[in-house]
């Protein structure tokens, strides 16, 4: 009997432990909502749902940002297998309404705001109809899933929707923290985590702390509009270089990494797809026959930076769904920057490139073999005013029989075809600089 009672008083506690013990979970959603904060909320919704959490606290304060990344958020949690509660500390504005309402809970502070959620572009001009639509049907959608107002939600977006009692005039609807409760879409006003386990009975709870981690933060920093110019304009510039040199060195690895970090981070944040890489990786091949198979620039090198540019201005955009002017405007604006930034620098380095020591890194310099019918004397002064054949491209480097010599030369900058007449015009240590004299058509 004694033995009987003891287990019963075992499950009977343990229950009780159960009841009130356990992880909540603290995610945070701040600053502008982009596409680099989905990892971060997926990664903490699967944490709590795997440790059989309690909870999950999204404390939120932000001003809104992208369409796409919100609706994606709102979807992570209201599939949320774990309770989840907003706490909007400070503001949930534009999508950041849209995330506070798939909430199971929503609490805010008591000088917080929630609403005026219409689609606007970076100037904060209004977007067309067919986006107001989308988000309309989004905040109703996700007001109704979780038992609030839809119409009010509606009002949030469209300020011709009309909730009575609430607001008589034509304007968005944005809601302080009384106003929200009032009308059902706060649960309560609370002004710290705390307070909020004790809301919900949790107050024995272990609050595990999800920050974001070090993927995360790079793949958020690479995703942003500044840096994924930088690596486009570096990518182009490498692949621009890598051109120019014979062999491959330095600056088509340069290339090439920070093409990955680009497409590598799109396909990560799910918005490069395999079209967008085949048009990529056919671009450069296009490029390479141009190079090696077909003196001179054509129509496969034309082609080839064509699809090369159209799968990076695919790589910016987001699912079609999502594609808006601003967004697509704003995928113009980076590419054109990074082009222009590359035009630039490409002209600098043909200008000055040549002329500095870097080149010699290009440039064969070292003693080698007499029978290898290269010349290698240093000073090569005798060669300036003499005429050759160049017997490779130049771009700008490349070689030339000059004087009965097989001779390392490059040019200012400019494409020497194969078989074209040249004519040695400077030297300087190991670098014989050379120009065009009759360009050859073979």
């Amino acid at each position: 009997m004694k033995l009987k009672f003891a287990i019963i008083f075992l499950i009977f506690t343990q229950f009780l432990f159960s009841q009130n013990n356990g992880n909540v979970y603290h995610l945070r959603i701040e600053n502008e909502i982009d596409l680099g904060l989905i990892p971060y909320v997926k990664r903490g919704i699967e944490l709590a749902e795997e440790n059989k959490a309690k909870a999950i606290i999204v404390e939120i304060n932000t001003f809104g940002g992208r369409l796409d990344a919100a609706t994606e958020i709102k979807d992570l949690i209201l599939n949320c297998k774990v309770p989840t509660i907003a706490f909007v500390n400070k503001r949930a504005i534009s999508a950041g309404a849209l995330i506070t309402l798939s909430n199971k809970t929503i609490i805010m502070s008591k000088s917080a705001s929630i609403g005026a959620a219409t689609v606007v572009d970076q100037e904060g001009e209004k977007q067309s109809e067919k986006y107001q639509s989308f988000m309309r049907s989004e905040m109703r959608a996700t007001a109704e899933a979780t038992g609030r107002n839809p119409k009010i939600a509606e009002a949030m977006v469209d300020e011709t929707v009309q909730v009575e009692g609430l607001d008589d005039s034509l304007k968005l609807v944005t809601l302080t923290s009384e106003e929200a409760k009032k009308w059902g879409i706060a649960d309560t006003i609370l002004n710290s985590i705390d307070d909020i386990l004790k809301y919900k009975d949790l107050e024995n709870a272990s609050v595990v702390e999800v920050n974001p981690n070090s993927g995360e933060s790079v793949v958020r920093f690479l995703n942003h509009p500044i840096i994924s110019s930088i690596l486009l304009m570096v990518g182009m510039l490498g692949l621009f270089v890598e051109i120019k040199t014979p062999g491959w060195g330095v600056a088509g690895t340069i290339s090439l990494i920070a093409f990955f970090l680009f497409f590598g981070t799109g396909i990560v944040l799910e918005i490069v797809s395999l079209l967008d890489v085949i048009l990529f990786i056919s671009g450069v091949i296009l490029i390479i026959v141009e190079i090696f198979f077909i003196p001179g620039f054509g129509v496969p090198g034309l082609l080839g930076i064509l699809m090369i540019v159209l799968s990076m201005f695919l790589g910016l955009l987001p699912d079609f769904n999502f594609i808006t002017t601003d967004l697509v405007e704003s995928a113009i604006l980076q590419i054109a920057i990074s082009l222009i930034a590359t035009i630039v620098l490409a002209v600098i380095l043909l200008k000055y490139l040549p002329k500095t020591s870097l080149m010699n890194n290009f440039v064969l310099n070292t003693s080698i073999n007499s029978k290898s019918s290269y010349v290698i004397n240093e000073n090569r002064s005798e060669l300036i005013g003499k005429e050759g054949i160049a017997i490779s491209d130049l771009r700008p480097t490349g070689f030339a029989i000059i004087d009965g010599n097989r001779v390392d030369v490059i040019t200012e900058g400019e494409f020497i075809s194969r078989d074209s007449k040249i004519v040695v015009i400077k030297e300087e240590g190991s670098k014989v600089l050379v120009k065009l004299i009759e360009r050859s058509y073979k």
